[in-house]
């Protein structure tokens, strides 16, 4: 890595820019983390350091916290070797057909999608109840002076629960989301921070995102509950009609199965089905999950600051 050529950063948002600059290419979520902590780590140096301006507080912790490009450097570094560490250990190579088809109960991120599209329903619709309310309120209240600091207290609020919702895929879905606040020049004015909430297409591909949860997770959940509960019903009905727990027999399609009305060679058959179903489901419910991440990557994270 060589920088001899380069003039050191004179100012917090020179040094950052140099940064963002020097993570091109690098995950989005990632460059966010990486922006947001150089911004708090130089401006706590220039707070103990009053007296010093930007250029001499950068020039001191040069040593200490790196120059631009080294810093990029560690936290490619340490995003992959962190990535390695907490990658669950993939499951054996199967080369048939049917190993690819089973093998999926062997994929822990098939158990992380299907929890998330159980949990989705109930943050649906907490997140489109705080959107509606929230906008509703705001809209409502703008015309008064206290109309102000409620919307911009909202669209704060909204960065929040952006934050916690990434969280939430990245632990479920598996997708890397920001660990971070979202950085935004501190030296700014306060009116320029607050324009920059409403003119930010971050702020309201989020709403946009927690909007459209409701829905999906209503669509989720209803197809994880229902495909799940048939696949195990139609399991467990040879089982049931076996032990007799089920008086006159199983009715499936108007035919009465195990009883005088009925079949038994149809139990083996439904038994079957059941697994094979089971088994779709959580193809299904692995693919929704990689679909839903890079749906909330997208809404969620503002990658065009990073182009």
């Amino acid at each position: 890595m060589n920088t001899a050529h380069f003039t050191p950063p004179t100012t917090i948002a020179e040094y950052l820019d140099r940064l963002r600059r020097a993570l091109a290419g690098a995950d989005p979520a990632l460059v966010q983390d990486a922006l947001y902590d150089a911004e708090e780590y130089l401006r706590s140096e220039l707070a103990e350091n009053p007296g010093r301006s930007e250029a001499e507080v950068i020039a001191s912790v040069a040593g200490s916290y790196g120059a631009p490009a080294e810093v990029a450097e560690i936290y490619r570094d340490t995003e992959s070797r962190v990535a390695t560490a907490l990658r669950s250990p993939p499951p054996p190579p199967r080369r048939s057909a049917a190993g690819r088809f089973f093998g999926v109960v062997a994929d822990p991120r098939t158990y992380g999608a299907l929890f998330y599209m159980v949990l989705s329903l109930a943050t649906g619709i907490f997140y489109f109840t705080w959107v509606v309310i929230g906008v509703s309120v705001s809209l409502g209240m703008s015309v008064l002076i206290i109309g102000i600091p409620l919307i911009v207290l909202y669209f704060g609020s909204v960065r929040l629960l952006s934050l916690v919702e990434g969280r939430i895929v990245e632990a479920m879905l598996g997708e890397r989301m920001p660990r971070r606040p979202l950085y935004s020049e501190r030296g700014k004015p306060w009116l320029q921070r607050i324009a920059d909430l409403f003119t930010d297409p971050r702020s309201w591909s989020t709403q946009l995102y927690f909007l459209m949860m409701l829905p999906l997770g209503i669509a989720y959940f209803t197809a994880a509950v229902a495909l799940l509960a048939v696949s195990l019903a139609f399991i467990a009905a040879p089982l049931a009609v076996l032990f007799g727990s089920i008086g006159g027999g199983l009715w499936v399609d108007n035919i009465q199965v195990g009883s005088e009305q009925g079949w038994w060679w149809q139990l083996p058959l439904l038994f079957v089905a059941g697994v094979l179903l089971l088994f779709a489901t959580l193809h299904l419910v692995r693919f929704v999950g990689q679909l839903h991440g890079q749906l909330a990557k997208h809404l969620l994270v503002k990658s065009s600051q990073y182009g």
